[in-house]
């Protein structure tokens, strides 16, 4: 699939996988490099991204995500993760990863590097967690357009227990907290919604073009 519109009309959030179908190693990679193209704010990419493909590892998960068949259908189950270790020292490897890639010296970034520990510094904790979730959202929406071309299927979910999650994934001690489940795979020819009209409000209802705002 080539057009967006026509991937995008296509997609839908898959109730049921087909547990038999996995996704190929190549193609997975595609969708992998998909993810860590993802654009963020500063560029930071205060995220990771946890895959399980490990059955006995997505049976152990079921329960904590209110028993959905997708975890456990799916070909692979994305566990995105906001990373709580938004610090100096994220930071300043970041500014020597822009540096080494665009062959620059550290000297030249320092301004850059100065506006984000100012924004950083200026954040409580609870601020930074919930500006790295959103991060990871913006992550998501790539993702699941992108694997709409590729013709996989996903299912964006919040339904499920972070603190489970994290507990049984060991996230804490990787200074990661699970945001967002992404299940990918191929559709069910079981999954009624496969066939389901897509349920959008009208063009006008949601866009203004030139509106002036009293």
């Amino acid at each position: 699939m080539t057009d967006i519109l026509e991937a995008l009309n296509w997609r839908y959030a898959t109730k049921k996988f087909d547990p038999n179908k996995k996704i190929e190693a190549e193609t997975w990679s595609k969708i992998e490099e998909i993810m860590r193209l993802s654009p963020s704010s500063f560029g930071l990419q205060p995220w990771k991204f946890v895959v399980v493909t490990d059955p006995k590892t997505k049976e152990e998960l079921l329960p904590l995500s209110w028993d959905q068949p997708q975890i456990t259908d799916c070909s692979h189950l994305v566990v995105m993760c906001r990373r709580t270790d938004v610090d100096e020292t994220l930071i300043n490897h970041y500014i020597e990863s822009v540096a080494k890639t665009r062959n620059q010296e550290l000297s030249e970034l320092n301004h850059y590097k100065e506006m984000i520990l100012g924004f950083a510094d200026r954040l409580s904790e609870e601020a930074i967690d919930q500006w790295a979730s959103k991060q990871v959202y913006i992550a998501l929406g790539q993702t699941i357009a992108a694997c709409s071309l590729l013709q996989i299927d996903t299912c964006p979910m919040e339904g499920f227990s972070p603190e489970g999650y994290d507990k049984i994934l060991g996230l804490q001690e990787k200074n990661l907290a699970s945001v967002l489940l992404l299940p990918c795979g191929y559709r069910s020819d079981e999954d009624p919604y496969a066939k389901a009209s897509k349920v959008r409000f009208k063009k006008e209802e949601v866009i203004l073009e030139g509106q002036q705002v009293d």
